[in-house]
C-alpha cells in the first residue's frame, strides 16, 4: 500500500491550498495520521497530526492557519492551508501510522511566492 499525496503547487502569499493524501489500498487499524514538511536545507518537521479519535495538534508556526482533517469513509487525509507565507514553502509529506508499520507519501511541493 502506498500513500498518494496531491494538491501542491505555486501559490501567492496570503493564498490557500488544500493537500490530500489517500492510500492506494486498505490500511487497517490506523492509529494516527500526520502531515510533515521539509524545506530546502532543513530537517523534516511535523506540521499537523491527528490521532484516530480525532484530536489534532499543530506546529506553532501554522496554528490558526492550517487545518488537518480526515474523510474516514475514503480514508483520505487533508491539510487545508490558509494565509500561506513564503516560509511555508516546502515538500509536504503525509504519514499514516498503522498497526504493523508506518506509511509515508511521496511528497508534494508547495511553493509560496511573496
Amino acid at each position: 500500500v502506498q500513500l498518494q499525496a496531491s494538491g501542491g503547487g505555486l501559490v501567492q502569499a496570503g493564498g490557500s491550498r488544500r493537500l490530500s493524501c489517500a492510500p492506494s489500498g486498505i490500511i487497517l487499524g490506523i492509529k494516527a495520521m500526520a502531515w510533515y514538511r521539509q524545506a530546502p536545507g532543513e530537517q523534516r518537521e511535523l506540521v499537523a497530526g491527528m490521532v484516530a479519535g480525532g484530536l489534532a495538534n499543530y506546529a506553532d508556526s501554522v496554528k490558526g492557519r492550517f487545518t488537518i482533517s480526515r474523510d474516514a469513509a475514503k480514508n483520505t487525509l487533508y491539510l487545508q492551508m490558509n494565509n500561506l507565507k513564503p516560509e511555508d514553502t516546502a515538500v509536504y509529506y503525509c504519514k499514516f501510522d498503522g498497526i504493523w508499520q508506518d506509511y509515508w507519501g511521496q511528497g508534494t511541493l508547495v511553493t509560496v511566492s511573496s
